[in-house]
C-alpha cells in the first residue's frame, strides 16, 4: 500500500495538470454544465447563429448544456420566454416589441437580421420601377411584414401604393409565388432562398430591401430583464457563444452549409448557397447589435394604431450591455483579425448562381468594406484596369454606389464619381435597382 502511494500522488498531480491546461477549464470545465433551454422560432437562414452555436459546441464551450427547442412563430416564442420555459429565444423583433408594450419585460440583447431578407420579384416584362404603374402586387395580408416591405419599396421609387398599383391579399409566400408564376399578379416580396427558384424561372428581382437601406429588427436574441438582473453571467455566456458562432459561420463555409442543409431539410445546393451568401455572409452582422433605427421604424408602423407604441423609445426594447462589452474589449475584433472574416466561394463559376457575385467580406457594412481578402489584390488590379477604360455595369443584388466605388477605385468615398456620371439614370444615390444599367467612369489620372 505504501509503495503505491507515490504513484497515486503522481497520478493525482497529472490529472490536475491536464485539467489546468484544458481549453475548457478556462470556462469552468471543473464545474458541471448549466442546463438551459433556448428556443428558435423559424426555419430560415436568420437562425443560422443559433444552429451553429448548438451544433459546433459553442454553448458547451461557455459552460452551457443547451436543449434547443423549435417553437413555431414569434408570438408563441415570446410566450415561452415570459413563462420561463426557456432562457432565451431567437425570435422576430416585432413579437418582442408587441410583448414588451404589454409590460412583459422582454428585451433584445442581440440582432441577427437587422433588415428584411426580401427581394421584390416581378414578372419577366418588368425591368424598371416605373413599369409597375397599373400593375397588381400581392402581400400576405395588410399590415404584415410583406405589406410593409412592399409599400416601403414603392415609396423609395416614388410610387404611390394607393394610386399607382393595386395591392391584394393572397396569403403565404408559396401562395404569392404561385400567383406570380401563373401571371395572376405582377410582383411580390419573396424571401431567400425562394429567390433562386424565381431566377431559374426567368422572373426579375427588381430590388432587395438591403439595397433600399431598410433597417428592421427582423430576428434577434431575446431574454427577460429579470434574467439579466438575476443571472447576468449566464446571459453573458450565451452572448459569447452566439458571437463566436457568427464568426464561425463567416469563416467556415462548407461546415455552415452542412448545418443549413440539416435544419432547412433542403438538398438544393444553389438554394443553400444563396441562403448562406445573402444572409449568413451579407446580412448577419459580425457585431450583432440590435438596430435602434429599425426598431424606431417598427414603432412608427405600430404607432399608427397603438398610442403606447407611438410614445415608446427604441432603447426600451434592447439591452446593449453584453454585445457592447465584447465589442469594447476588442474580443470581436480579435476574432476576425485571427482569420479571414468571410470564406470565399469554393465552387466553380459554372455552379455559381446567376447574378450573384463572389462574396468576400460582404458581412461588413457596405460603407466600410475593406479591400483586404484572399485574392483581393488581383481583383483590385482587374477592377482598376476596367475603371481606367470605363465600362457599362448592370446593378446586381447587394450593390450600392459605395460598394462599387470600393471595388473599382479602392475607396467607397469616391461613390459620387459614379453618381455624377449617371445622374440621368440615378435620381437618388441611395436607391438603385437590380438590372439597372450604369456606367463606371474611368478614375481621374488613369491615362484614358
Amino acid at each position: 500500500m505504501d509503495k503505491k502511494h507515490p504513484l497515486g500522488i503522481l497520478a493525482f498531480y497529472l490529472l490536475g495538470l491536464l485539467a489546468a491546461i484544458s481549453p475548457l477549464s478556462v470556462h469552468g470545465a471543473d464545474k458541471p454544465l448549466e442546463k438551459i433551454r433556448i428556443a428558435y422560432t423559424g426555419i430560415s437562414g436568420s437562425q443560422l447563429p443559433t444552429w451553429i452555436a448548438y451544433e459546433k459546441g459553442f454553448f458547451r464551450k461557455y459552460g452551457l448544456d443547451v436543449q434547443l427547442i423549435f417553437v413555431e412563430g414569434g408570438s408563441l416564442g415570446v410566450q415561452t420566454l415570459v413563462s420561463g420555459d426557456v432562457t432565451a429565444a431567437a425570435v422576430a423583433g416585432a413579437s418582442v416589441i408587441q410583448s414588451s408594450l404589454q409590460n412583459s419585460g422582454l428585451v433584445m440583447i442581440a440582432g441577427f437580421l437587422n433588415t428584411m431578407d426580401y427581394q421584390f420579384i416581378v414578372s419577366k416584362e418588368i425591368t424598371r420601377p416605373d413599369q409597375l404603374r397599373g400593375k397588381t402586387l400581392a402581400v400576405s395580408r395588410f399590415g404584415s411584414s410583406s405589406d410593409f416591405a412592399t409599400r416601403y419599396t414603392l415609396a423609395k421609387y416614388g410610387l404611390s401604393a394607393e394610386k399607382d398599383v393595386t395591392i391584394i391579399q393572397i396569403g403565404s409566400q408559396p401562395a404569392r409565388f404561385a400567383a406570380l408564376e401563373t401571371g395572376k399578379i405582377h410582383g411580390a416580396m419573396v424571401s431567400i432562398p425562394l429567390t433562386a427558384k424565381a431566377r431559374k424561372m426567368g422572373l426579375n428581382a427588381l430590388a432587395d430591401l438591403q439595397m433600399l437601406g431598410l433597417e428592421y429588427q427582423h430576428t434577434g436574441l431575446a431574454v427577460t430583464q429579470s434574467m439579466i438582473k438575476s443571472k447576468p453571467e449566464l446571459v453573458r455566456n450565451i452572448t459569447r457563444a452566439f458571437v463566436e458562432a457568427i464568426h464561425y459561420l463567416k469563416t467556415h463555409r462548407n461546415e455552415s452549409l452542412a448545418v443549413l442543409q440539416k435544419y432547412l431539410k433542403n438538398d438544393d445546393i444553389e438554394a443553400l448557397q444563396e441562403t448562406y451568401d445573402a444572409i449568413g455572409l451579407s446580412l448577419i452582422p459580425e457585431k450583432p447589435y440590435p438596430t435602434l433605427k429599425g426598431i424606431q421604424i417598427m414603432l412608427r408602423e405600430v404607432g399608427a394604431k397603438d398610442p403606447k407604441a407611438a410614445a415608446a423609445r427604441p432603447e426600451q426594447f434592447v439591452d446593449l450591455t453584453f454585445v457592447g462589452e465584447l465589442d469594447k474589449s476588442g474580443v470581436i475584433d480579435r476574432l476576425y483579425k485571427a482569420s479571414p472574416s468571410v470564406a470565399s466561394r469554393e465552387e466553380s463559376p459554372a455552379t455559381q448562381p446567376t447574378g450573384v457575385e463572389k462574396t468576400t467580406l460582404a458581412s461588413r457594412p457596405m460603407s466600410t468594406v475593406p479591400a483586404k481578402a484572399t485574392g483581393s489584390s488581383q481583383r483590385t488590379t482587374r477592377s482598376s484596369s476596367r475603371a481606367a477604360r470605363g465600362e457599362e455595369y448592370i446593378i446586381r443584388p447587394g450593390d450600392s454606389l459605395m460598394k462599387l466605388a470600393e471595388r473599382y477605385y479602392g475607396s467607397g468615398n469616391k461613390w459620387e464619381k459614379i453618381f455624377d456620371a449617371n445622374r440621368d439614370a440615378i435620381k437618388n444615390p441611395n436607391y438603385i435597382f437590380i438590372g439597372q444599367k450604369i456606367v463606371i467612369p474611368p478614375e481621374a489620372g488613369s491615362g484614358t
